[in-house]
């Protein structure tokens, strides 16, 4: 990773940065209230990657019993290729592993190659597929699964 950003929990001071970069990223991206509202969760896990311009990338993630989803994952893409997203992914699941998750699912785009093979990179596997799940433009989303190694005391 460039060892200009560092990786820190996000906070609501964030939220405007965050959605900028859903914007830049995404084509049905989130709202600045439903990201406010999500990471002020007490059972959301978010983490920014920021240095001296700024937010560059996020991961969201909830907690439900034993189970996470990851909700989002994004980096601005002219920081891209920087190792930004495999450090983003380490410390939320690390997060989540202390939270005492035992798994973690999330849905991708079918053709998102590059963030397919970053989560197979971390052990996630195919466990389903879930039709039209994207709008703009329309596509399937493949649901993907790890277990997390509980974590030692």
């Amino acid at each position: 990773m460039d060892a200009s950003y560092q990786i820190r929990r996000a906070t609501v001071a964030d939220v405007t940065a965050i959605a900028a970069i859903e914007r830049a990223c995404f084509s049905d991206p989130w709202t600045v209230g439903g990201i406010a509202e999500t990471i002020q969760y007490g059972t959301a896990r978010a983490f920014v990657a920021v240095d001296s311009t700024g937010v560059a990338g996020y991961v969201m993630a909830r907690i439900s019993g034993e189970e996470a989803e990851i909700l989002n994952l994004a980096v601005l893409p002219k920081v891209r290729r920087r190792g930004l997203a495999r450090q983003l992914l380490t410390t939320g699941l690390a997060a989540l592993a202390e939270s005492k998750v035992a798994e973690v699912y999330l849905e991708v785009r079918q053709s998102n190659d590059a963030a397919i093979a970053l989560y197979q990179g971390f052990g996630f596997r195919p466990v389903g597929l879930r039709s039209d799940y994207y709008r703009n433009p329309r596509e399937d989303a493949l649901v993907l699964r790890v277990a997390l190694a509980p974590m030692r005391e």
